[in-house]
């Protein structure tokens, strides 16, 4: 573990930001994977929007033989859910709030702040955001799940108990399946959490249709 702030991309909007977007990229890539989306999004009605690419840091991954990638957490085995990397994970979370506490040091409310991310993303992002001391504005998980999922109950904080949740996955997803997206899905139901959930015709991937549908939820969360 260390204290060192995450490697991150801006994309600044030149003027006091009126929202942020944080995005958390999945496992073996980079933040630059997903500013092509950031391009696509038009959120123009929401006023000046800052985005936010933070980059994982370097370590070996289990399942990949060991070799060092940019991973949130380590990938023990197969069973993503009963080989879980606790300590990876917690520590990521960690640092994710610290991203979040920075940017609302730097003048956007945590209600205006959306956390955001892909695969191993998507994990950390509901991780991390359902257990946030203050009110986000929304949390987009694409095709993940939920982590930790015996302790989220216990561990969601009041503040953000009934915070927006965007869920989309790929019903040919053959890295983490469509059923443990689902699970986590029906999981935050079961809590109370507003989920707006999506499937589509694809493998572990991001298609238009998502984007444009993410972009919807985004204006209604950031209105």
């Amino acid at each position: 573990m260390t204290d060192a702030p995450l490697q991150t991309l801006e994309l600044d909007p030149g003027v006091e930001a009126r929202a942020t977007v944080i995005v958390l990229h999945g496992l073996g890539a980079d933040g630059t994977d997903f500013l092509p989306i950031a391009d696509e999004l038009k959120l123009d009605a929401v006023g000046p929007v800052r985005y936010l690419f933070p980059r994982a840091p370097v370590r070996p991954v289990t399942i990949n033989g060991g070799a060092a990638m940019r991973a949130w957490y380590d990938i023990l085995g197969a069973d993503i859910v009963r080989r879980e990397d606790e300590p990876g994970l917690r520590d990521s979370m960690r640092r994710v709030r610290q991203l979040i506490e920075r940017e609302v040091a730097r003048g956007v409310p945590a209600r205006r702040i959306v956390l955001a991310g892909f695969s191993q993303g998507c994990a950390v992002t509901l991780g991390a955001g359902l257990r946030h001391p203050e009110r986000l504005a929304g949390l987009a998980g694409l095709s993940g799940y939920v982590p930790l999922a015996d302790t989220t109950a216990a561990e969601r904080h009041t503040a953000n108990s009934d915070t927006p949740v965007f869920l989309a996955h790929g019903r040919s997803d053959g890295v983490v399946p469509l059923a443990r997206g689902g699970a986590g899905r029906d999981l935050l139901r079961g809590l109370g959490q507003p989920v707006e959930w999506h499937d589509y015709p694809m493998e572990h991937s991001v298609c238009m249709e998502e984007v444009q549908a993410l972009n919807r939820w985004l204006l209604h969360v950031l209105a």
